[in-house]
């Protein structure tokens, strides 16, 4: 075979090209490393844009949707500012026994943001602090993102938002709030054996847990996939995952709640809390996307990881 050397040098100018092609493009318009785009629903911001771009681009996450306090709006609003394409979205915090929460709470949703949370404070979930901005996300039409736990990780720490297991009657209360369920009560709730007597636990799912049923029985309730408590209710028994994705593939939705520093699970996990050890090292985004893929459909889980969280925050995509 004649070697044609005009030929071979026209090829290699090609593939070059299309190496600094490549290099050239920012890396979420790049084919995504999941099969889908993913839409990171439970993120805190970094202080710094680079700090930001460092977790998304090295999990594989093409967009974030900002959780901060009311304090670090502006931080939030100049991520979106200068990568619109990466930023979708932000809500905010503040401290719900304020007696001025509420109308601050008010003004930030007037201002850009897309919806309270993560709330995550020392009261009960059903207590006249959080009943003011249940009715106030209800009157806003945004959703409201809270952290329920039970058992506290440290001895210091205390609890957040108490009383899950009384929530029901929150879910019938407030029937145009849009409720966003996340960490160790809401998930370990996924068992109908449990009792508050530890923030995760690894046995098998006994079918019938509140969290499952209620899932099911109010449409005002969807759930963050997010932190060592949703990974931990999808891992725990290999038995229940597929399903229970499949059964609320309209409720539920993808965040890591990760502390890492470069999606890779550099740093400190989970902020150092001890009793999520066994994902230390690790990323939690990574973690919990390698579980929903093996456990969906690729249609499932691009409705897991992209769809659902755009709908339920009624977020731009950039």
């Amino acid at each position: 075979m004649r070697f044609n050397r005009r030929a071979f040098v026209g090829s290699m100018v090609s593939v070059a090209a299309m190496r600094l092609l490549r290099a050239q493009t920012p890396s979420h318009e790049r084919s995504p490393e999941w099969g889908s785009p993913v839409i990171d629903c439970h993120f805190h911001p970094r202080p710094t844009l680079a700090a930001n771009l460092a977790h998304l681009n090295g999990s594989g996450c093409q967009a974030a949707y900002l959780l901060t306090r009311l304090q670090s709006a502006d931080d939030a609003r100049r991520f979106m500012a200068q990568e619109p394409a990466r930023f979708h979205g932000y809500s905010v915090s503040t401290d719900v026994s304020a007696p001025d929460a509420v109308k601050l709470l008010t003004a930030a949703v007037q201002a850009g943001a897309h919806g309270f949370g993560e709330v995550k404070y020392h009261v009960e979930a059903d207590g006249p602090e959080m009943r003011r901005l249940y009715a106030a996300a209800a009157e806003l039409g945004v959703p409201i993102t809270i952290h329920f736990q039970e058992v506290p990780h440290t001895p210091t720490e205390g609890l957040f938002n108490t009383g899950f297991k009384r929530f029901d009657k929150i879910l019938k209360a407030y029937p145009k709030t849009t409720f966003v369920g996340h960490c160790d009560a809401f998930w370990a709730n996924v068992s109908a054996d449990y009792r508050n007597e530890e923030a995760y636990p690894r046995k098998p799912i006994v079918r019938g847990g509140i969290t499952d049923r209620w899932l099911s029985d109010y449409p005002n309730l969807f759930a963050d996939l997010s932190a060592n408590s949703g990974n931990n209710a999808l891992t725990r028994d290999p038995s229940f995952t597929a399903g229970f994705l499949s059964r609320h593939r309209t409720k539920l939705f993808f965040g890591s709640d990760c502390s890492c520093a470069d999606g890779h699970g550099a740093g400190i996990s989970q902020a150092g809390n001890p009793a999520a050890a066994r994902l230390a090292g690790k990323c939690v985004a990574r973690e919990t996307l390698t579980t929903l893929k093996a456990n969906t459909t690729p249609e499932l889980f691009r409705t897991l990881v992209w769809e659902n969280g755009h709908r339920v925050y009624q977020l731009m995509r950039g």
